[in-house]
């Protein structure tokens, strides 16, 4: 394995950037210093660089990869597409400021495609979920339209696939 900062360059600290990104990707609840083992540098290269991403705003925070089908807890899912019509004193910044205030939204983005807005919308119901829809975003004056998909199942969340261990996918095989 190369070792990171060896030779100070902005290229190297780059790359050694990246490492350290794909490898908190890959699992946040590392410690350092197993980090670090990894990287091949000091521990306290790696408080560092953690430190400067999470300055500079690369690195906005740590969450769990929930499957909440083995949680005995009401949970449902939506992703929400929407259509924004813009005036002159509006532009996308300020819509998605407005949409993301809301404790039910936990993920939007401003897509290409056949619709402006991609919303991610969590609460306790699929009724919860629509009516937040239907009476908090769907009134803001620049949306136009709003399609929303529920989430039926999850298979892979952020890289990681849920497995269900209890069926057997193989094909029969016989002599």
């Amino acid at each position: 394995m190369s070792k990171p900062f060896q030779d100070g360059t902005p290229q190297t600290c780059m790359t050694s950037k990246q490492e350290l990104i794909d490898l908190l990707l890959n699992d946040a609840r590392q410690s350092v210093d197993d980090i670090a083992r990894q990287l091949g540098v000091e521990a306290a290269t790696v408080d560092s660089l953690i430190d400067e991403l999470e300055s500079e705003g690369a690195v906005r925070g740590y969450q769990a990869v929930v499957d909440w089908d083995c949680l005995d807890t009401d949970h449902v899912r939506a992703k929400v597409e929407l259509n924004v019509e813009l005036d002159r004193e509006t532009g996308y910044q300020k819509v998605a400021r407005r949409i993301a205030k809301f404790s039910e939204v936990s993920s939007l983005r401003l897509v290409s495609g056949s619709y402006d807005l991609a919303v991610d919308v969590e609460g306790e119901s699929m009724h919860d979920v629509s009516t937040f829809v239907s009476e908090q975003i769907a009134p803001i004056p620049e949306i136009t339209q709003t399609v929303t998909h529920f989430v039926m199942t999850t298979y892979k969340e952020r890289g990681i696939y849920f497995e269900n261990n209890d069926e057997d996918d193989r094909l029969a095989v016989s002599p």
